[in-house]
């Protein structure tokens, strides 16, 4: 009888990066590195294989200007998707 012992991989940190508007936090796991982009209650996350980089000097450069400007976008529409929601469940629950 063979027992094979599966230990489940630890996402871990492996960079904060600064910004003056999101929390910015960078996780190697499952062979990805995982960008999470954090504004308030709404986060946005990205994962790009460990392959297709050439490490995470390589990560951080992609986080550019353009793309956090794209992603304050998101954001923008993330916030008032959530906001119709609830105002249409409050006129439904009136």
């Amino acid at each position: 009888m063979v027992f094979v012992l599966f230990l489940p991989q630890v996402m871990r940190v492996v960079k904060e990066v600064p910004h003056a508007q999101f929390k910015i936090t960078i996780f190697s796991w499952n062979e990805k590195y995982i960008i999470k982009i954090e504004i308030g209650q709404f986060e946005q996350v990205y994962k790009i294989k460990h392959l297709d980089v050439t490490g995470l000097d390589d990560v951080i450069e992609r986080i550019d200007k353009e793309f956090l400007e794209e992603a304050m976008q998101r954001f923008m529409s993330m916030r008032s998707s959530f906001s119709e929601a609830f105002k249409r469940k409050n006129l439904i629950n009136e």
